[in-house]
C-alpha cells in the first residue's frame, strides 16, 4: 500500500547539493514528492512510495550526499498524497 511521509533533515544540509541528490535518489527508487530548503537551515521532504521504497529513501536521507553532515531526521506519516515525479521547490 502506498504511503506518504514528511521528512525533516537537520545538520549541514544546505549548500551541499542535498536537494538535487535527494531528487536523484528518489527518482532512482521510484519515490515521488518534493524537497525544499527551510528558513531554519533544515531540508523538508514529502515522499510517496511503497514502504520498501520509503525505507530506502529515509535511510539515504540519514546520510545525504557526501558533503552533508546530518544530525537529525524526523519522519512522520501523512495522509496519502499523489505527485507527478519528484521536484525541487524553491
Amino acid at each position: 500500500m502506498l504511503k506518504t511521509v514528511s521528512i525533516v533533515v537537520r545538520g549541514k544540509v544546505q549548500g551541499v547539493w542535498y536537494r538535487q541528490s535527494a531528487k536523484e535518489k528518489a527518482t532512482e527508487l521510484g519515490v515521488t514528492g518534493n524537497v525544499r530548503n527551510q528558513p531554519d537551515g533544515s531540508v523538508a521532504l514529502i515522499a510517496t512510495g511503497w514502504p520498501n521504497q520509503l525505507d530506502q529513501f529515509i535511510e539515504w536521507c540519514r546520510q545525504g550526499p557526501p558533503r552533508a553532515h546530518v544530525t537529525h531526521v524526523n519522519v512522520k506519516e501523512l495522509p496519502l498524497l499523489s505527485f507527478e515525479g519528484f521536484v525541487i521547490e524553491r
